[in-house]
C-alpha cells in the first residue's frame, strides 16, 4: 500500500477520513486542495506530511501557488515545514520530493529492523502502541507499527495493543485497519487504559512514533503519549520512539519550545458553547525515553545519550 504518490502533474494520495469504510484516493491538483487534505487529516503522520509538503512545492511551481499556507498546514510536525523547505532550495523540486519519498520507504524498512531488533534485546513479544505509524503515516509499512509488522513478518508477535487515540479515533479507524491487512494478533484499547494495562502487565513494551524530537531528546507525539510514557517508566517497561532522523528538529532546543496544535472544540462535543482543551499532541521528557530508533541509530535518552553532538 502507497500512501501519497506523484502521477503525472497531481499529487495521489489515500484519503485517510475515509477509513476503514471504504478506500478512496484523492487527485490533488493544486497546493489550497493539498493544504485542505492536510489540515482535515486527509493525509496525516509526519513522514507523509514531509512528503506532501515536497511535492506541494512541486506543484506549486506548475500552478504558481503560494508555499507558505502549506508550511503553516500542521505546525506541531517538523516533516512538514523540512520537505517544503527541501524542495523550495532544490533546483527541480519534482525531482527533490521524489527522493524524499523514496528515503521514506527505505528509512521506514530500517527502522522496522533496527526496532525489531531492539525490542527482541528486550524479550518483548506483546507491544502497546498509540495512534497510527503505519503505511498510512508515511509512504508505505510505517515507523513505530512498521517494527510491530516486521516483528510480525519474523514469527515474534504475540500481540499488539492498539490505543483508539482521540481525538479522530486514529488507533481504532487505522491502526486496526491496518494490523488487520497484515494478519497480526491485536486488540483495541481505550485510551484511558493503556497505563493501568501496562500495570497489570500487559505488554512487555510501548512503541510510538514522533511528530517532532527537539535537539535534546523531548518528543512530541500524539496525545496520551506522555501517559503512556508514565505507565511504562511506573511498569519498568521500555518506552520506545520511532522516528526518521528527520523528525529530529535541531532548531527546537526542547520540549517546551515546540508548539501544540489544539484541534478546536467541534472534534468533542456535540454541543453549541462548550469550551475544551483538544491539543493533538503531548511532549514526553527525554528521561521517560528508554530508546530513540531512527534509520541509521539508536539513542537512549533515559541514559543520558544525546541526539544531537
Amino acid at each position: 500500500m502507497t500512501t501519497i504518490g506523484w502521477d503525472g502533474d497531481a499529487i495521489v494520495l489515500i484519503d485517510q477520513t475515509r477509513l476503514p469504510a471504504e478506500v478512496v484516493h484523492l487527485r490533488i491538483t493544486t497546493v489550497a486542495d493539498l493544504v485542505d487534505a492536510i489540515k482535515r487529516l486527509a493525509v496525516r503522520g509526519a513522514p507523509a506530511l514531509g512528503v506532501a509538503g515536497a511535492l506541494g512545492v512541486a506543484l506549486a511551481s506548475r500552478t504558481g501557488e503560494s508555499i507558505e499556507p502549506l508550511a503553516a498546514a500542521r505546525p506541531t510536525a517538523v516533516n512538514l515545514a523540512w520537505g517544503v523547505r527541501e524542495a523550495a532550495t532544490a533546483a527541480d523540486p519534482l525531482k527533490r520530493a521524489l527522493e524524499i519519498r523514496d528515503d521514506d520507504i527505505r528509512a521506514c524498512r530500517e527502522m522496522g529492523e533496527r526496532g525489531a531488533d531492539l525490542l527482541a534485546a528486550y524479550g518483548a513479544t506483546r507491544v502497546m502502541t498509540i495512534c497510527n505509524t503505519g503505511a498510512l503515516a508515511t509512504v508505505e509499512r510505517g515507523t513505530a507499527l512498521g517494527v510491530v509488522q516486521t516483528m510480525h513478518e519474523r514469527g515474534v508477535l504475540t500481540e499488539a495493543i492498539a490505543l483508539e487515540t482521540r481525538p479522530l479515533l486514529q488507533g481504532a479507524r487505522l491502526t486496526t485497519w491496518e494490523l488487520q491487512k497484515m494478519g497480526a494478533p491485536f486488540r483495541l484499547v481505550v485510551d484511558s487504559a493503556g497505563p493501568f494495562l501496562l500495570a497489570r502487565g500487559a505488554a512487555d513494551a510501548v512503541v510510538i512514533g514522533a511528530d517532532r524530537i527537539a535537539a535534546n531528546g523531548d518528543t512530541a507525539n500524539k496525545i496520551g503519549s506522555y501517559m503512556l510514557a508514565l505507565g511504562a517508566h511506573r511498569a519498568g517497561v521500555p518506552f520506545v520512539v520511532v522516528a526518521p532522523e528527520t523528525t529530529v528538529d535541531p532548531r527546537t532546543p526542547g520540549g517546551g519550545d515546540i508548539e501544540i496544535e489544539d484541534r478546536g472544540s467541534a472534534e468533542v462535543t456535540a454541543l453549541p458553547g462548550v469550551a475544551t482543551y483538544n491539543p493533538a499532541f503531548d511532549v514526553t521528557p527525554a528521561e521517560l525515553i528508554t530508546a530513540i530508533v531512527t534509520e541509521r541509530r539508536v539513542v537512549r535518552p533515559a541514559r543520558g545519550e544525546t541526539l544531537i553532538s
